[in-house]
């Protein structure tokens, strides 16, 4: 084999030529200069169109090779310039790196695989890049990906919450298709404007083709999704609807606590305070105290005992899914609207008000639970992503670990 050939082959160099290699003892460097073969030559580094050229740019540049042993490599060579028809002048296009890159593509590619497998500290000093560096590698590798490719092909049943991703009540909205278990789309924002920017992106067309959202009751995810895809059945949350009901169980609890305090039942209080978990958690998961202290509820406050047994019964609901969660759902809005609690009685007036998307939820066994899940490993990429300039690179971080757009890694692909 050639020496040229065999520079090219451990440099991971494709369509280019080698034309010398030199060692720079003092820095350690080893600077590879090459040149494009003619057939690649002269094109827009953004579409790729072969153009007239325009000048030389400002001269011969380098991009950042993966290291070959212990020395780091860089590739140099001319950046000249073209006139493109569509984008303007620009500089041409390179085989061996991505438009705009000041590293090739092995070296963006080898960076972002590292980045979702292994630590921040790992990627740092086994490529000997800072942090930031990985930010704006990843949001180029996945912007390449996304280009040839299409996340939002096929979408039948999808799931939209939003995620905390920054103090100062900075959110995500992620868009989760439920078939593949994929996270397809995210953007910086919480509201009406931000998931309409999904739906541009989907197309009226594909819009139609959507059956099933599963959501919260955000207001805001319920008036875009009527607008925009409007024969898609909304799915309420089953989590979410137990969780008002948790809520409202806790307001009675308050409610019989401060009344203990304001008589002077002093007992009464510190035994009703220490009963809040008893009343949270799942029946299945009590453990025996907790089982005593429900049973001594029942017996001295029949309306903090009653509340809870509305919130049992409404979790069955969802337990039971299908006709007969239709029917017990029936009975229970019948049950608490007369049963004389007033967070219940509000509780039930606003299952009402959400009873089609909450049997839709029932009917079609689909709940926000994969959502959920994609939005607790988002959060710990928000640890491991941590330095990043702007959101957008955690958003590429995201979609690289959650939605299937990691490269493999140089020669193993």
């Amino acid at each position: 084999m050639r020496s040229a050939r065999l520079w090219a082959r451990l440099l991971g160099v494709e369509q280019a030529v080698v034309e010398r290699v030199c060692l720079d003892q003092d820095e350690q460097t080893l600077v590879v200069s090459v040149r494009p073969r003619k057939g690649v030559r002269r094109r827009c580094g953004r579409c790729g169109r072969r153009c007239p050229g325009f000048d030389q740019g400002e001269g011969r540049r380098r991009w950042r090779a993966l290291d070959l042993g212990l020395v780091r490599a860089y590739l140099e060579a001319e950046a000249p310039r073209v006139c493109c028809p569509e984008h303007g002048v620009v500089v041409a296009a390179v085989p061996w790196a991505r438009h705009g890159a000041g590293h090739t593509r092995a070296f963006d590619d080898t960076a972002a695989w590292l980045a979702v497998h292994t630590s921040k500290q790992a990627v740092r000093q086994l490529l000997r890049v800072a942090w930031a560096t990985v930010g704006r590698i990843i949001t180029r590798v996945v912007a390449d990906a996304e280009a040839s490719r299409d996340r939002l092909a096929g979408l039948r049943r999808i799931g939209i919450d939003e995620v905390s991703y920054k103090k100062g009540h900075r959110y995500l909205t992620v868009v989760v298709d439920h078939d593949a278990g994929r996270l397809v789309w995210a953007a910086p924002g919480h509201d009406a404007t931000t998931l309409g920017r999904f739906f541009d992106a989907l197309g009226q067309a594909r819009c139609h083709q959507v059956q099933l959202i599963s959501a919260d009751a955000a207001p805001w995810i319920a008036t875009v999704v009527a607008e925009r895809c409007p024969q898609a059945r909304l799915c309420l949350d089953p989590f979410h609807v137990v969780k008002w009901a948790t809520d409202a169980l806790d307001q009675v609890r308050r409610e019989v606590w401060n009344a203990a305090r304001k008589h002077g039942q002093g007992a009464l209080a510190r035994e009703l305070k220490g009963a809040r978990y008893a009343l949270w958690k799942n029946p299945g998961d009590l453990t025996a105290h907790q089982r005593a202290k429900l049973a001594w509820i029942a017996q001295v406050n029949d309306r903090l005992y009653r509340a809870y047994l509305l919130k049992e019964e409404l979790r069955l609901v969802f337990t039971l899914k299908g006709v007969r969660a239709t029917v017990l759902l029936q009975a229970w809005l019948a049950w608490a609207r007369r049963c004389r609690i007033p967070a219940f009685v509000e509780l039930a007036k606003a299952i009402a008000r959400h009873r089609a998307d909450i049997q839709a939820a029932l009917t079609e066994g689909l709940s926000n639970g994969r959502v959920e899940a994609v939005n607790t490993k988002i959060r710990l990429l928000t640890r491991v992503a941590f330095g990043f300039k702007s959101p957008e690179a955690l958003i590429a971080l995201a979609m690289l670990s959650l939605g299937g757009l990691c490269p493999p890694l140089p020669g193993r692909g």
